[in-house]
C-alpha cells in the first residue's frame, strides 16, 4: 500500500462534517474540476500567487501538478500537507498546513480554498480547525500564522473566530498591483480558548518523523 512507503497517504482528519486527507488521483481530478468551476468572483484575486488567472485547462493542470510537486518535496526540514477536504464524500476544497524546521520553530502556517458552491456554510472554519488541532494537539506546535489580504474579510473572519490576533501587515505586488495583507498569529493558549470543533486523527504515528515531530507531540 502507498501509505507504507509514503505515510501521509494514510493520514485522516475528521470533524463532525468533514474528512481531510491527501487526495487519491480521482479526488485530485475532482479538485481540479472544482477549481475550474470557480473559487472566487471574476475580477477578484484573494491569492498571493494568482493561480486562478489561467485558462481552464491550464488551471486544472496547475492544481494537479502543484499537489504532486508538494508531495515530492516533503522532508522533515520543510513540508506542506496538501489535504483535500471532503463533505459527505464530495470534494469541496483544499486545506494546507506547512512548516519549516518544525522541530526547532514549533510554528506552522496554513492556506486553503473552497469551491464557490460550498462557501458560506462554515466549512472553511471547520477545515481550518481540523489542521489547527493537528498542529497544536498532535504535533506540539506553539504558534500558527496566517495572512489575508485586507479586501478578503471572510478569510479574516475565520481566523479571528478561531482565535488569531492581528500581527502587523505585509505589502505585496500581485498582478502588477500593490496589495496589503494582514498578518495573523495564533498562540497555543488562544487556540485552546477558542477550540469548539471536535477533531479525530487517524494514521499519524508513522508520519511524525517525516514532519519533524518525532515523539515530542503533546
Amino acid at each position: 500500500m502507498l501509505a507504507e512507503v509514503f505515510p501521509l497517504a494514510g493520514l485522516r482528519l475528521r470533524t463532525p462534517r468533514l474528512e481531510l486527507r491527501v487526495p487519491d488521483d480521482a479526488q485530485l481530478a475532482a479538485l481540479a474540476d472544482l477549481a475550474v468551476a470557480g473559487i472566487h468572483p471574476p475580477g477578484e484575486m484573494p491569492f498571493l500567487h494568482p493561480f486562478t488567472d489561467a485558462a481552464p485547462d491550464a488551471l486544472a493542470r496547475s492544481v494537479v501538478q502543484r499537489h504532486y510537486r508538494i508531495r515530492s518535496e516533503v522532508t522533515h526540514e520543510s513540508w506542506t500537507l496538501p489535504l483535500t477536504v471532503l463533505h459527505n464524500g464530495t470534494v469541496v476544497g483544499t486545506q494546507g498546513l506547512q512548516a519549516t524546521d518544525f522541530a526547532v520553530t514549533r510554528e506552522v502556517g496554513s492556506g486553503s480554498w473552497l469551491g464557490r458552491a460550498h462557501q458560506g456554510q462554515g466549512i472553511g472554519t471547520e477545515m481550518r480547525a481540523a489542521v489547527l488541532h493537528l498542529a497544536f494537539a498532535e504535533l506540539g506546535a506553539d504558534t500558527a500564522r496566517s495572512e489575508s489580504f485586507e479586501d478578503t474579510p471572510t478569510s479574516m473572519a475565520v481566523s479571528h473566530k478561531l482565535g488569531y490576533a492581528d500581527d502587523g501587515t505585509a505589502t505585496y505586488s500581485v498582478q502588477g498591483r500593490r496589495r496589503t495583507a494582514r498578518r495573523l498569529l495564533l498562540t497555543r493558549e488562544a487556540w485552546q480558548r477558542h477550540r469548539t470543533v471536535e477533531v479525530t486523527v487517524e494514521g499519524l504515528a508513522p508520519c511524525l518523523p517525516l514532519l519533524g515531530a518525532g515523539s515530542s507531540s503533546r
